[in-house]
């Protein structure tokens, strides 16, 4: 009678599935590390503590403004950028100029400010900012004080 040998669960097949397991775990979270840092370049907030204190008081004026009658209309055309500002005729009379200043979605490498001046009823900069989306905080100022702020996710179709 010959004696079999029984190849049952070994250290060696424990090995295996040990190296497998935290290899594969190992392995997605170096691939989404890899991911998070080649596209998103993290908080643009300078400081988010103090930016989570304001966000309900950004909020109420926001609610003012709206109640009021503000509202705004952005465009990109013949080479400017053109804003109109709408609401309380005494108000809107009174802007001076108007702060744009457009935002990346992701990243802050291209951002840039203009200051719209008033043509009429319009205020508008030359230049149109490279092709891609933006997102553009528009200031209206009035005796050195913002007396309106609108945000405006917009798509650029470039120079």
């Amino acid at each position: 009678m010959s004696a079999t040998r029984s190849n049952g669960f070994t250290g060696w097949h424990m090995l295996a599935i040990m190296i497998a397991f935290f290899g594969t775990i190992i392995s997605v979270n170096v691939f989404m590390a890899y991911l998070a840092s080649t596209s998103w370049s993290g908080m643009l907030a300078k400081n988010t503590y103090v930016a989570s204190q304001d966000f309900n008081k950004n909020a109420a004026r926001a609610r003012e403004w709206a109640g009021a009658g503000f509202r705004g209309e952005i465009s990109l055309e013949g080479g400017k950028i053109g804003y109109r500002l709408h609401g309380p005729a005494g108000m809107v009379a009174g802007v001076t100029h108007v702060e744009a200043t457009f935002h990346r979605p992701v990243g802050d490498k291209q951002d840039f400010t203009v200051r719209l001046i008033r043509e009429g009823d319009l205020f508008t900069a030359p230049g149109v900012p490279p092709a891609g989306p933006w997102i553009v905080d528009l200031a209206a100022w009035k005796d050195g004080e913002v007396v309106f702020h609108q945000a405006e996710r917009i798509v650029s179709e470039g120079h």
